[in-house]
C-alpha cells in the first residue's frame, strides 16, 4: 500500500503587498480617524459605509493610469450556471461606490447630499517600500452643487483637520488649481478634444512634479533622455505650441493676483480657460473671507496631478517639512491628500450630470508623516495587571480589575501560569503596561496592596543610583482602600511616586490628579 503522502503546511506570511497592524498602530489609526471623523461631522457631512465590493460595471474605467475597468483592482466573475456572471471586485477607492451610492438613493437623499467614508481600499499594483495594497482613506463629497463655496468648504475642511490631527500651520500647504484653466491652455495651443496630441500633453504634464519645466518642454517637443540612459519619444509640438504649457505650469507668482494675471495670458481667448480662472478666484476670495490665508491654502497651477479625472477644481494637501529618507538624504515629505470637482461621474448611471467635489485623506501617510516628525510614538500604554499569587483567589483579583475597569482605568487579570511571579512582570512589561498590582496572602491579612510603578521601575534599572533607587521606590504599599484612587494617579503620572520635598506623592490632590 502506498504511502499517504503529508499535506506540506501552509506558510506562515504575509500576502504580498500585504502587512498586519499590531495594537499601538491600530490604536493610533482609530484616534485619527475619529479625530477626522469629528471635523468632517463638524463641517456637516453625514457618515456613508457602502460595500466594499462593487460589481466591475459600477466602479467603471476610472482607475487612474488604467485602460480596463478590471486592471488594478482585485477582480473575480461570479459563478453562474451559464458562465455569465457578474465581474466583481474590490473597491479601488471610495467615490466610485459613492457615485453608484447616489445614483441608486437619490430620491431618497437630500440635495446637496454631504457625506463622509472611512475605510481600507484595494489597488492590484505592484507594491514597494510604504506602498502596500491595502490601505484606508478619509473622503468627504458634496453630491449635487455647483457652487464654488462647495469647492472652498473642502479646502477649508481640509486645512483644518491637517491642524486637528496634529500637523500646525507653517508644516503644510493646501494648493488649488483648476482643469479648466488647463483645458484653455490646450485650446490656446490648437488641441481640441479630438486631437490625437490631447492625451500625450496630458500625460506628460503630469510629469511635471519629475522632470520639472526643461524636461516638460523636452517631452512636449523633441523628446529627452531619462536617467537609465534610454529616449523618451517627445509629443512632437513646436516651442511655440508648448510654450502655453510651460506658462500655465510657472505662472504661480507671489501673490494670488499676480498668478491669475499670468494664468489670463497663458489661457488667451478661451472662454473656457476664463471660466476657471474666474471659478479659481471666487474659491480664494471665499477662503479669505473665512480667514484662510496664503500660509494655509494657495492658488498654484503646478498642481497637475489627477487633471485627467477632475472637470475643475483640483486640490492637494502637501507637507512641507523636512524629513530623512533611508539613505539620510533630506527630502520633503510631500503629498497627503488631494481632491476636486468631478461633475461627470454620477452621470455614468443617470444619463444626467450632476456636479459633485470631494477630497480623501490617505490616512497610513499621515500617521507616517507624524511618527517621522516625532508626534508620534511606536509605542501604546498598556493595562494595568493585576498579578495572581495564590490560584484560589482568583475571584479577589476579578474584583480589583472590576473596581480599576469601573473607575476608567483599562486593566486585566494575569491570565497565564501564575507559579513563576517574574513571569507575571515580564508580561506586564511586554505588554508596556504602567502599573502592576501585587496581593499576596500576608497583604489581604492586613488590607493592603503593593503598587509598582514600572515606568519608574525601568527608569530606575536603567541609569539610577543606588541611593536615588532607595530615595525614591518603584513600589508603594497603600490601603486596600486606595487601590482606584493610588493606581489612577499612577497612570495618570507615570515614573512619578514622591514629591519634590521626598514625600511619597500618593495622598490628597495628587490621588486625584488634580495635583502635579
Amino acid at each position: 500500500m502506498a504511502k499517504v503522502k503529508k499535506q506540506p503546511r501552509p506558510k506562515a506570511q504575509t500576502p504580498k503587498g500585504f502587512r498586519d497592524y499590531f495594537g499601538a498602530e491600530v490604536t493610533q489609526r482609530s484616534e485619527m480617524l475619529r479625530a477626522i471623523a469629528g471635523v468632517y461631522h463638524h463641517y456637516g457631512f453625514e457618515a456613508l459605509e457602502s460595500s466594499a465590493v462593487e460589481t466591475v460595471e459600477a466602479l467603471g474605467k476610472f482607475l487612474p493610469d488604467v485602460d480596463r475597468p478590471n486592471e488594478g483592482v482585485f477582480a473575480w466573475q461570479e459563478t453562474e450556471d451559464d458562465g455569465n456572471g457578474d465581474w466583481m471586485a474590490l473597491r479601488y477607492d471610495l467615490t466610485a461606490p459613492l457615485a453608484r451610492v447616489y445614483a441608486q438613493h437619490r430620491n431618497d437623499l437630500p440635495t446637496p447630499y454631504r457625506r463622509y467614508a472611512m475605510g481600507p481600499v484595494w489597488r492590484n499594483e505592484k507594491p514597494g517600500p510604504g506602498r502596500f495594497r491595502q490601505f484606508y482613506q478619509c473622503d468627504a463629497d458634496t453630491v449635487g452643487s455647483a457652487s464654488m463655496a462647495a469647492d472652498a468648504e473642502i479646502c477649508a475642511m481640509l486645512s483644518d483637520t491637517l491642524e486637528t490631527v496634529g500637523i500646525p500651520r507653517g508644516d503644510y500647504l493646501v494648493r488649488v488649481n483648476n482643469r479648466k484653466v488647463l483645458n484653455g491652455v490646450l485650446e490656446a495651443m490648437g488641441l481640441g478634444d479630438g486631437d490625437a496630441k490631447r492625451d500625450d500633453v496630458l500625460r506628460t504634464i503630469d510629469k511635471f512634479d519629475k522632470v520639472g519645466e526643461a524636461g516638460v518642454r523636452e517631452l512636449l517637443t523633441k523628446g529627452r533622455l531619462d536617467a537609465s540612459g534610454a529616449f523618451i519619444d517627445g509629443v512632437g509640438l513646436s516651442d511655440d505650441q508648448a510654450a502655453p504649457v510651460l506658462a500655465f505650469l510657472t505662472s504661480k507668482a507671489a501673490e494670488a493676483a499676480g498668478t491669475i494675471a499670468n494664468l489670463r495670458a497663458a489661457v488667451g481667448d478661451s472662454k473656457i480657460g476664463q471660466e476657471g480662472i474666474a471659478e479659481l478666484e471666487q474659491i480664494g476670495e471665499l477662503l479669505a473671507a473665512g480667514g484662510y490665508g496664503k500660509d494655509r491654502i494657495e492658488i498654484d497651477p503646478s498642481v497637475v496631478r489627477g487633471l485627467g479625472y477632475y472637470t475643475g477644481p483640483v486640490f492637494e494637501a502637501e507637507l512641507t517639512f523636512e524629513i530623512l529618507d533611508e539613505k539620510g538624504r533630506k527630502r520633503q515629505f510631500g503629498s497627503v491628500s488631494g481632491g476636486g470637482r468631478y461633475d461627470g461621474l454620477v452621470k455614468r448611471f443617470t444619463g444626467q450630470e450632476v456636479p459633485a467635489v470631494g477630497v480623501s485623506i490617505g490616512v497610513d501617510r499621515l500617521l507616517a508623516a507624524l511618527h517621522a516628525k516625532g508626534r508620534l510614538t511606536a509605542e501604546a500604554t498598556g493595562p494595568v495587571v493585576v498579578t495572581v499569587m495564590d490560584r484560589d483567589r482568583m475571584a479577589d483579583y476579578q474584583a480589583m480589575v472590576a473596581e480599576l475597569r469601573n473607575a476608567g482605568i483599562r486593566a486585566e487579570v494575569y491570565l497565564g501560569n501564575p507559579k513563576n511571579f517574574g513571569n507575571q512582570l515580564k508580561y506586564a512589561d511586554k505588554r508596556n503596561s504602567p502599573v502592576a498590582v501585587i496581593e499576596g496572602g500576608n497583604e489581604k491579612e492586613n488590607g493592603i496592596v503593593q503598587i509598582k510603578d514600572l515606568v519608574l521601575g525601568a527608569k530606575l534599572a536603567k541609569d539610577a543610583s543606588l541611593e536615588e533607587w532607595r530615595e525614591n521606590p518603584s513600589q508603594v504599599e497603600v490601603p486596600r482602600s486606595e487601590l482606584v484612587s493610588t493606581v489612577k494617579a499612577m497612570v495618570s503620572n507615570p515614573g512619578r511616586l514622591r514629591n519634590e520635598d521626598g514625600s511619597v506623592a500618593l495622598t490628597g490632590e495628587f490621588l486625584q490628579g488634580g495635583s502635579d
